[in-house]
């Protein structure tokens, strides 16, 4: 979904694992996909992740110029684990995690993504309800697309590509 021009989604400033404050400069001159979600979600955010690996092998050597950023909405449990968690789905993926209550809900704001904790049986065994889009940039770190669930890595492969290729 082309969504160029949109008034969202402008920047980020989140630390990484690692305390590392990362932004979308960072990243100039590749596509930049960010997407958010938590490590124990039970479906689309692994669905999402394995896909965005396969697309970065649909794109052969130019899968190089793409950087996957995932933003975590459930801090409190994705710090410790939020590394292994994402690059178990590729090395070059980056998790980030967002400092605080109040971090998390401005970058949501600025990313009109929504997020909701949804209580379980006991307290630790909580789901999130969040916003499934992921946010592609293109190489001059301009937001260009959205996608949705169900789209294949072939499709978002074409896409990214084509951003790649400065269209």
């Amino acid at each position: 979904m082309d969504i160029s021009g949109a008034g969202y989604g402008k920047d980020l400033h989140l630390p990484d694992a690692d305390g590392k404050l990362r932004q979308l400069a960072d990243f100039r001159g590749k596509a930049v996909a960010v997407f958010f979600g938590y490590t124990m979600c039970p479906d689309v955010c692994p669905t999402t992740l394995t896909d965005w690996a396969q697309v970065k092998k649909l794109l052969g050597a130019d899968g190089a110029r793409l950087q996957v950023l995932f933003v975590s909405v459930d801090p409190a449990r994705d710090k410790p684990i939020i590394k292994p968690s994402v690059t178990a789905f590729d090395p070059g993926f980056i998790g980030l995690v967002p400092a605080s209550s109040e971090q998390l809900a401005a970058t949501a704001r600025d990313f009109n993504v929504y997020y909701r904790k949804v209580a379980g049986p006991t307290p630790t065994s909580y789901t999130m309800d969040h916003t499934a889009a992921s946010y592609i940039y293109d190489p001059q770190g301009r937001l260009r697309l959205a996608t949705r669930p169900g789209e294949t890595p072939q499709d978002m492969a074409d896409d990214v590509r084509r951003l790649l290729d400065g269209k």
